[in-house]
């Protein structure tokens, strides 16, 4: 375990040299007072109060009245080409996945380029809403009359202004929607928006934090475990893999969030213990386990059962050496 600590301890080092230490941390009274990139949360968020106002001024520079096409198009306008946001095609970078970084850096996820595209559109009284489709996470305006949105001027639909090219790509189930099947699509809520984007969040940085170890699984050692033909000691603190300490950490921190929203997913409460197995926190991953068990199906919970019992052992076994106890304990 002291080994692993240097590992951690070298790992984040490597990854920012200009780490501040614990007795250089600042301790915020309030969440709005922490900086990030520069800038306070509320002053990101005035961010998307400016680019409103840029979408109005752009709109009375035209003398044209408040018609949807009109609005969306000066929408597009400012973002995509004043502002110049693009969406990242492959998610591998997880400044695509902040606001206050997207934002910055002009380049996000498609969930977040939705989230701005709902906010900005928001300020300006016009209301989007989106649902997710396949891979994709497609907006439109509220209308009454949905099959107005595919209808073709200057060479694109209303809806296809508002989602790009992801529309008119033959490999896209959005290529396929129509004003009926439309209707059909659940209208994602705020709470569905936040899950989206939490759970892009907890894949990503178990990508990143696992990606020394190739093909290594979330449920991986339960395989383990429950394979009669393995040995009987395969699952030992000194298999535990050693991962990218900072990414395990968010995607711990991720899920935790996420769990509030969903706290009887018991394949989202596993994923989060098994985090907390690779962290070493076995106490914690004993009990988040053990209250995935009662959600989990039968034949889940069979399969967690021998895992965390042994997982138990091995939180007793630390104990009895923090006691300076040595041996393994039987």
């Amino acid at each position: 375990m002291s080994f692993n600590r240097e590992m951690d301890a070298c790992s984040i080092l490597n990854e920012r040299r200009n780490v501040s230490s614990p007795s250089e941390a600042i301790d915020w009274d309030s969440l709005e007072q922490m900086p990030l990139g520069g800038k306070t949360i509320p002053e990101w968020l005035s961010e998307l109060d400016a680019i409103a106002k840029e979408v109005e001024a752009e709109l009375v520079s035209r003398d044209i009245g408040c018609h949807l096409v009109e609005v969306l198009e000066a929408v597009n306008l400012v973002l995509f080409e004043s502002r110049g946001l693009t969406r990242s095609p492959v998610l591998v970078n997880s400044k695509h996945s902040y606001l206050h970084s997207v934002l910055s850096s002009r380049c996000g996820s498609a969930i977040l380029l939705s989230i701005i595209y709902i906010e900005v559109c928001r300020r300006l009284g016009l209301t989007i809403v989106g649902s997710r489709v396949g891979e994709d996470f497609l907006i439109w305006p509220q209308t009454g009359y949905p099959e107005e949105l595919f209808k073709v001027t200057s060479g694109h639909s209303l809806f296809a202004i508002v989602n790009g090219r992801c529309v008119e790509d033959p490999r896209s189930m959005a290529s396929d929607l129509t004003g009926t099947s439309l209707l059909g699509l659940e209208i994602a809520t705020n709470r569905d928006i936040i899950g989206i984007a939490l759970a892009n969040l907890i894949r990503l940085h178990w990508k990143r934090a696992s990606r020394s170890n190739h093909g290594l699984m979330l449920t991986s050692p339960l395989r383990h475990v429950n394979d009669t033909g393995e040995k009987p000691n395969m699952m030992d603190k000194s298999n535990v893999p050693l991962l990218r300490p900072q990414d395990l950490r968010l995607a711990i921190m991720a899920s935790e969030r996420l769990l509030i929203l969903q706290p009887h997913n018991w394949a989202l409460r596993r994923d989060h213990g098994m985090m907390l197995y690779y962290n070493r926190e076995y106490g914690k991953a004993v009990q988040e386990l053990s209250i995935c068990m009662a959600f989990a199906p039968e034949e889940e919970a069979e399969i967690l059962e021998p895992f965390v019992e042994k997982l138990h052992l091995m939180r007793l076994e630390s104990s009895w050496k923090s006691l300076g106890h040595t041996g393994r304990l039987t």
